[in-house]
């Protein structure tokens, strides 16, 4: 994590992501406003994000994952809608190649999130094609 005067950015990996103003904002207030065990002989220029129980380290997956049941989200259930949602729009080799998964991994993704939608956008433009128009009203004498 890095907090510039005018930026924040994470980093996933060995890419940083600068954030939008406004999720800027609540990680800058977030890191500001640390209590408890995440500040506990921590130092202000802490790398991560969610400073986990040991020094030096962050935030386990399982308890970020924790944390997140508690207030009512669920990661694993919003993953799986943010890569079916992904796959809706990107083909398929670029989205093996973004997220690091075999591209007939990708092409099942596309096909299990476009399949039903794209049957009933076929049929959907079948009906309304075959529909007669609305007859104008009759014009008063």
């Amino acid at each position: 994590m890095n907090i510039g005067s005018h930026t924040v950015a994470i980093t996933f990996g060995t890419s940083p992501v600068v954030l939008p103003a406004p999720l800027a904002n609540l990680v800058r207030e977030l890191v500001a406003t640390r209590r408890g065990k995440a500040k506990i002989g921590t130092p202000d220029d802490v790398p991560w994000l969610f400073p986990g129980g040991h020094p030096g380290l962050p935030l386990s997956d399982s308890q970020i994952g924790k944390r997140l049941h508690r207030i009512g989200i669920r990661p694993e259930q919003d993953r799986s809608t943010a890569l079916f949602t992904l796959a809706t729009g990107v083909p398929a080799a670029i989205l093996a190649r973004m997220l690091g998964v075999h591209v007939k991994v990708a092409i099942q993704w596309q096909q299990a999130s476009a399949g039903d939608w794209a049957a009933y956008t076929a049929d959907v433009s079948l009906r309304s094609s075959t529909e007669p128009a609305p007859s104008a009203p009759p014009t008063p004498r």
